[in-house]
C-alpha cells in the first residue's frame, strides 16, 4: 500500500484503484496507463513537481491532463511567484517520498502548495497516480482538492 492509498483511506475519501502491466520503455507514463485501462486520456493526470523563482528548496505541485503540457507562466501566476522551472528528478523524489512516473499528488512526505488544473472539473472523476508505476487512483476532483488543498485554476497549454 503506497502513501497515497494509506492517505485516502485514512481520510475515508471514496476512490478506486486501478493497476497496471508498466512497461519500463513506455515515453509517457500518463498515456500509458490511458492506453491499459482503456480510458479517456484527457481524464488521466499527471504530477508535475517545480521549483518556484529559482529555490531549489521552495516547490510546488501542478496536476494537468497527460493530453497536454503544463504552461510555466500560468503556474507562477497561480503561485504568485516570479518564475518556475521544472524540479531536478531526483530532488523531487528525495521531497515527495516518490519515485518519477509514479509521483502522486497524494501522500507525500512533505505536502506541497498543489494547483489542479481546471479542466479536470469537466469530469465526474479523474486518475492520478498512485505512488507507483502501474498504478492509478480515481477519485473526484473535489476530493482530490480537499485532500491536497490544492487550487483549482488554468495551467494548461
Amino acid at each position: 500500500m503506497t502513501p497515497a492509498v494509506r492517505q485516502l483511506k485514512k481520510q475515508k475519501v471514496k476512490f478506486t484503484l486501478h493497476q497496471y502491466q508498466h512497461d519500463d520503455n513506455a515515453s509517457s507514463y500518463g498515456e500509458e496507463a490511458a492506453e491499459k485501462l482503456n480510458i479517456n486520456a484527457a481524464q488521466v493526470f499527471k504530477t508535475l513537481v517545480v521549483c518556484c523563482d529559482n529555490n531549489e528548496n521552495s516547490l510546488a505541485v501542478a496536476v494537468v491532463p497527460v493530453t497536454h503540457q503544463l504552461n510555466l507562466k500560468m503556474l507562477a501566476k497561480a503561485l504568485h511567484v516570479k518564475k518556475v522551472k521544472m524540479a531536478e528528478a531526483k530532488r523531487v523524489e528525495t521531497s515527495t517520498g516518490y519515485v518519477l512516473g509514479g509521483v502522486s499528488p497524494i501522500g507525500q512526505k512533505k505536502p506541497l502548495k498543489t494547483i489542479i488544473d481546471k479542466s479536470a472539473e469537466s469530469f465526474n472523476t479523474i486518475f492520478v497516480s498512485g505512488g507507483k508505476r502501474g498504478l492509478e487512483i480515481e477519485l473526484t476532483v473535489q476530493d482530490l482538492t480537499k485532500t491536497t488543498r490544492a487550487q483549482i485554476t488554468e495551467i494548461k497549454d
